[in-house]
């Protein structure tokens, strides 16, 4: 993948504290609100492969509904086990009554536990 994609319209962005699942050329992405901004990040769980939109997010966290293994929207850093690696972060942008996200991750998934291991 490379470049951008248009994902949804500003109106059907979540509200505050809520996720929207949107696909990407095939590829399953959440977008997250939070207080904090909007975040776009892979939609599935590293420990597990299940919707991480389906989880709840509290700050900037997003929670696997699963096995509660936890990710930090801005960086896609897993934050607690069971996952160990993290998921990847995209960049998104909003213009005029489109939300785009990037096509191409902004993170490395190296985690912080991976690299301690």
């Amino acid at each position: 993948m490379s470049g951008r994609a248009r994902v949804c319209s500003v109106a059907e962005l979540p509200a505050i504290g809520g996720v929207r699942r949107v696909d990407v050329e095939g590829e399953p992405m959440a977008i997250v609100a939070t207080d904090d901004g909007l975040f776009a990040i892979d939609d599935t769980c590293s420990h597990d492969e299940v919707s991480l939109s389906d989880g709840e997010v509290e700050g900037t966290t997003i929670e696997c509904w699963l096995h509660g293994s936890k990710f930090d929207v801005r960086t896609g850093e897993a934050l607690c086990l069971p996952a160990k690696r993290s998921v990847a972060v995209f960049d998104i942008t909003i213009e005029g009554d489109g939300v785009y996200v990037s096509t191409t991750p902004v993170t490395a998934s190296l985690t912080k536990m991976e690299s301690n291991a």
